[in-house]
């Protein structure tokens, strides 16, 4: 029975080590799954993706990934079959299932482990966040609030639980509740991310009516962008593997831009928000500059530099701090 339980849970890992390696060989710019550790992959970046529900583009695996992926899930089902009281099993099967887009499935799997572990924090606050990437909202629904609290009490120092606890306070219009909460986090977060989350807190308390903090930081200078195709360009076939550049750069200056994101062309119409996490060079960040020209480009070679066939939209010049969203068509 070990055995079997061993060759399930082996195959299963290496399929999903496969597509850990894969998907950056493939990969566009940045993108941060849902499922992947909040604080390590930044608040603003997840604050974002659960507030608004509109993750970065992701790239295809390869297409014998998924297969793999898929015949191991089979073979945990088996083994969870012969023994359904394995909540690592459970949890490893939801893990999975998300990783193939099965969210419903993953969440009847992590709502199963739960159901045998519910004193894991780990797992209550990997089980609350599978649950509100599967509604169609990106809401944290009562449970997925429950589980956040209960890991919380067990493990105080959750930075993931109280970081996602405040963001479910500010989804229900609860904005006093989520900035006490995230600042409580503060003293224990890494200078970047304690930056990052200081903006969040901002935004709450000023939702709430609350005056800011006296350290509260700057809010940061970005670009809202909206990339579409033109008609031209949305009656050819694209070529696999075409990729969008968004470049914000200095008028008449250097060609190296101050920031710019990759995306697939599969992910257009793109809306998307340049700031100084898309700077390439930290001494030339887009904060820094008074004057910008931003375009896009559609590279079917999926590269940066111009190519014979891409196409670039008309630059606009912008001066910063800029307000309202900035229209490219390709």
């Amino acid at each position: 029975m070990v055995s079997e339980w061993m060759q399930a849970i082996a195959g299963l890992c290496a399929a999903v080590v496969a597509m850990v390696v894969l998907w950056p060989l493939r990969s566009s710019g940045k993108r941060a799954p849902f499922v992947a550790a909040v604080i390590a992959i930044g608040v603003a970046g997840v604050a974002l993706y659960l507030l608004v529900g509109t993750p970065k583009a992701v790239d295809v695996v390869a297409d014998e990934g998924p297969a793999t992926l898929q015949q191991g899930v089979r073979e945990l089902e088996q083994a969870l079959e012969r023994e359904p009281q394995r909540a690592d099993g459970w949890a490893l099967l939801g893990r999975s299932e998300l990783a193939l887009g099965n969210t419903e499935k993953a969440n009847q799997a992590f709502a199963r482990a739960v159901a045998l572990a519910p004193d894991e924090a780990p797992l209550l606050v990997e089980a609350a966040q599978a649950r509100a990437q599967g509604d169609a909202g990106k809401q944290f629904d009562d449970t997925a609030l429950q589980w956040l609290k209960h890991a919380q009490q067990l493990d105080p120092a959750s930075e993931r639980a109280g970081w996602l606890i405040g963001i479910a306070q500010r989804q229900r219009g609860q904005d006093a509740e989520a900035a006490a909460t995230w600042e409580a986090l503060l003293p224990r977060l890494e200078p970047a991310a304690a930056a990052a989350l200081r903006e969040q807190i901002a935004i709450a308390r000023e939702k709430a009516g609350m005056p800011a903090p006296a350290d509260a930081a700057a809010p940061s200078v970005g670009l809202d962008i909206e990339v579409t195709l033109g008609p031209a360009s949305a009656s050819k076939a694209l070529p696999a593997g075409t990729q969008v550049f968004v470049i914000a750069r200095v008028p008449g200056g250097p060609p190296m831009p101050v920031a710019v994101e990759k995306h697939p062309a599969t992910a257009l119409p793109l809306k998307i928000r340049l700031d100084d996490a898309d700077s390439p060079m930290p001494t030339a960040k887009l904060s820094s500059q008074k004057d910008v020209e931003v375009f896009a480009r559609l590279s079917a070679s999926g590269t940066a530099s111009r190519q014979e066939g891409d196409v670039d939209s008309e630059a606009v010049r912008v001066t910063l701090p800029h307000k309202g969203t900035i229209r490219l068509v390709l």
